[in-house]
């Protein structure tokens, strides 16, 4: 008998439709990074549905005074303005719409164009004017009709106001989401600038002062002096204790005394101490210099940080918001309250934007009231973490003041190279001495633990390891299986307790193999923790892994180039191959973040026809006055169609209409600096992953030895949805395909649709995690819970 059939409960964005419809987009406040990305997301996606789309130039202003400022867009309006950073459609501060007058003038311009959605993209400010704007709306449009401005049809036509809003700020201030778009390009753009300095600092011995923006909050100063291992960070939710003059300096003064050769220190804007009273990089430099006798230089980054091109983070977030805030439009009824649409873990969320707008307004209350654990705890658990991490990993405590747990734990990372390993090796081996342990460092993966290329590996040997590309201890792709028994004899010799693998599908099939050799070798049976790390993201799981950021930002800035490099020539297609193995995360992700027309994968399988029918799409495409097509193929998606294949594929099918060119990125998608994020989430995760080795030790340390052979004790720390977990990797083996070395469901596969819809093409996409409007108060509950079972970042 049949199993009966599982019920399909998807929903799909067919089922809504825009006809009818009008939606405006603007841009207000402060510019942002990848405001553009969203601005084009909104106007393909509501254009896709049928909607009339509006571009409301020079935000609230252009709103007021109507005109000109308030455009219909087309398709190709927005073509080109994915990698272009601030707002094209311009930003302004407005007075007149603070006052009811602005308001009144605003409604009149959207009612004659009958616009009724209006997507917002600023900060809480611009968005509490939104939703004010929202509250008066009929009562505007009962003033409009009584002064004859609009007719009775037109109030009845246009009788309520939707409103969805997305936070661009680089400061990372509105509490409800994660980030906010604009702040991982600025963080780009600050670690750029710490790393130039790092160079020229050491070189002289010098101590430099950095102002990074964050008026009102401390993310960027925080999260950028995680990421470069600053000596000291001053930002306003958490000011220094009394005294911290002469505790800085002598921290400062044991760091050189350690022969570090430069020390960084890192200012928020409105840093203050506990009286209130600001913290200027001025005040820190002549205390240093007064004190010390240190060369110090101030270094004030400004509007930098405004600048330059958005990162591939805040494009891909961006446009997943701007799709998600049309659907929120599409769905709003009347009763429906204005909403922001925010990123938690990896989903995209609805919230109140009231709600979020007065817990934002909670923070900066609580400051005032000196209530400091108050204003970080309503900052979120992330920017918690991040606080607690940096206190970790930045106040190095003396050997008499440390616990003796009498455990060895040893480090090796394993696989290919990726961007982050070294940040995640520096934090594991400084929070593994800060709880007691002895940390060992393997060389070259498992092929130099069966070598004994094994030795003790000290807080100071890891300094400024956090900025470094590649694998400092050196890693190799050799698995275990096949050298087991001396594998276990090194773990005999050195008493090894417990493992952190930090590498990509081969440090998961590692941990899976030493895990399965447990009944044959007691040495394995203690703590094992695999933390991914790989440019293919094709680690079981994890919906991410350590190194795809860097990784995705080099393919994307390439594409970038690439595009740019046929300015000014006749319409030109670039067919460029992606690394990624069978795995098309890279390919398909990075399509979306560079504007690609399509992408060739392994996981979604394609013909002859499908390979026409992309061609005759972007020649169709090529005739309007768009200039450029991009299109990516994962370097194994299909043996027979080759990159060379679509090439001449493509060049024969569009002669006439444009040429082709070809590139193959190869190994440059692996090396570079870290990105800011890869930093971060390296040195989180690993943190996470030696709390957790430290309370499996614990717990299995009976009778004056480590045994732990149970499936949890064995385990990879992966993101997924809206937490970390930790996930026994047995129970990850029916997961995945290991003959293609990736998992068997990956959720990014849902972005494909997205990314074909902002390419023009018909498609279905799903949109069964869309329009949950949650609280704040209630999300907050279940990060809480989550954090308690040790399941959130």
């Amino acid at each position: 008998m049949s199993a009966p059939k599982r019920q399909d409960t998807r929903k799909f964005f067919e089922n809504l439709s825009g006809t009818g419809k009008s939606i405006a987009v603007l841009t207000s406040g402060g510019d942002a990074q990848g405001m553009n990305a969203a601005v084009r997301a909104v106007v393909r996606m509501g254009i896709y549905v049928g909607a009339k789309v509006y571009f409301i130039h020079e935000g609230y202003q252009g709103m007021v005074d109507g005109g000109e400022n308030i455009q219909e867009a087309s398709w190709e309006s927005v073509s080109s303005m994915l990698q272009v950073g601030g707002t094209v459609i311009g930003s302004a501060r407005c007075k007149a719409f603070r006052e009811r007058d602005g308001r009144l003038r605003a409604a009149c311009n959207l009612v004659q164009r009958n616009i009724t959605n209006l997507c917002v993209i600023g900060g809480d400010g611009s968005l509490t004017g939104a939703n004010l704007f929202r509250e008066e709306w009929s009562g505007l449009l009962d003033e409009l009709l009584r002064q004859g401005s609009i007719s009775e049809e037109a109030v009845q036509g246009n009788s309520v106001l939707h409103i969805v809003g997305m936070v661009g700020s680089i400061d990372n201030d509105f509490c409800g989401t994660d980030m906010t778009i604009g702040t991982d390009s600025a963080l780009h753009r600050i670690i750029e600038v710490v790393d130039a300095i790092m160079t020229t600092a050491q070189s002289h011995q010098r101590t430099f002062v950095l102002e990074v923006m964050g008026r009102h909050c401390g993310y960027l100063a925080l999260v950028s002096a995680l990421a470069c291992g600053a000596d000291w960070v001053f930002f306003p939710e958490m000011p220094p204790e009394d005294g911290w003059e002469d505790n800085m300096c002598q921290k400062l003064s044991e760091n050189r005394a350690d022969k570090k050769r430069l020390n960084i220190i890192i200012v928020a804007e409105g840093a203050i101490d506990r009286q209130n009273k600001p913290i200027t990089p001025d005040y820190i430099k002549d205390l240093v210099v007064r004190n010390l006798g240190l060369d110090t230089r101030v270094t004030i980054l400004g509007h930098v940080q405004r600048g330059g091109t958005p990162s591939a983070f805040d494009r891909i977030l961006a446009s997943r918001m701007g799709v998600e805030a049309v659907l929120a439009l599409l769905e709003a009824s009347a009763g429906t309250p204005a909403c922001v649409v925010s990123l938690v873990g990896n989903q995209a969320v609805r919230l109140p934007l009231m709600e979020c707008v007065q817990m934002t307004q909670e923070v900066q209350k609580a400051m005032d009231e000196k209530k400091f654990e108050d204003a970080v705890k309503l900052r979120g658990r992330s920017f918690e973490n991040n606080l607690t991490t940096y206190k970790i990993l930045c106040n190095r405590k003396a050997d008499s003041e440390l616990p003796n747990s009498s455990f060895n734990v040893a480090v090796l990372n394993v696989g290919a190279p990726a961007a982050g390993m070294n940040a995640a090796v520096r934090s594991a081996v400084r929070v593994g001495i800060t709880q007691g342990h002895k940390m060992f460092a393997v060389s070259d993966g498992f092929e130099g633990f069966y070598k004994g290329q094994i030795k003790e590996i000290k807080w100071g040997d890891v300094g400024g390891w956090t900025g470094q590309g590649g694998s400092l201890l050196g890693t190799k792709r050799t698995l275990p299986g096949k050298h087991l028994e001396k594998i276990a004899e090194q773990m005999k010799i050195h008493n090894i307790n417990a493992l952190l693998v930090i590498g990509g599908f081969e440090a998961f099939e590692s941990v899976l193999q030493l895990f399965e050799a447990r009944g044959r070798f007691e040495e394995f049976c203690v703590p094992l923790c695999v933390l991914p790390a790989t440019i293919s993201n094709n680690v079981p799981g994890t919906d991410l892994s350590l190194g795809a950021d860097t990784s995705l930002n080099a393919l994307v800035e390439t594409c970038d180039r690439i595009k740019q490099s046929a300015s000014g020539t006749k319409r030109r297609v670039f067919i460029i191959e992606t690394m990624g193995g069978y795995c098309g995360y890279l390919a398909t992700v990075g399509g979306l973040a560079a504007g690609a027309d399509t992408v060739y994968i392994y996981e979604e399988p394609f013909d002859i026809r499908d390979l026409q029918g992309n061609v005759e799409h972007l020649t169709a495409k090529m005739k309007t006055t768009i200039q450029r097509g991009l299109v990516l193929r994962n370097e194994n998606c299909n043996v027979n169609f080759t990159t060379d294949f679509i090439y001449q594929l493509y060049t024969e099918e569009g002669r006439g209409v444009f040429d082709c060119r070809k590139n193959i990125l190869g190994h440059m998608q692996q090396g570079g600096a870290p990105s800011p994020f890869d930093r971060n989430f390296g040195t989180k995760v690993a943190a996470k992953a030696v709390q957790w080795i430290t309370k499996t030790l614990k717990e299995s340390y009976k009778g004056g030895r480590v045994f732990a052979d149970s499936e949890d004790s064995a385990c990879l720390l992966g993101m997924r949805r809206r937490a970390m977990v930790f996930q026994p990797v047995a129970q990850l083996k029916i997961e995945t395909d290991f003959e293609h070395r990736i998992p068997k469901e990956q959720w990014w596969l849902k972005l494909r649709p997205l990314m074909k819809i902002l390419a023009k093409y018909k498609t279905s996409y799903d949109v069964s995690d869309s329009g949950q409007l949650e609280h704040v108060g209630s999300f907050r509950a279940k990060e809480g819970d989550t954090m308690a079972a040790m399941a959130a970042i």
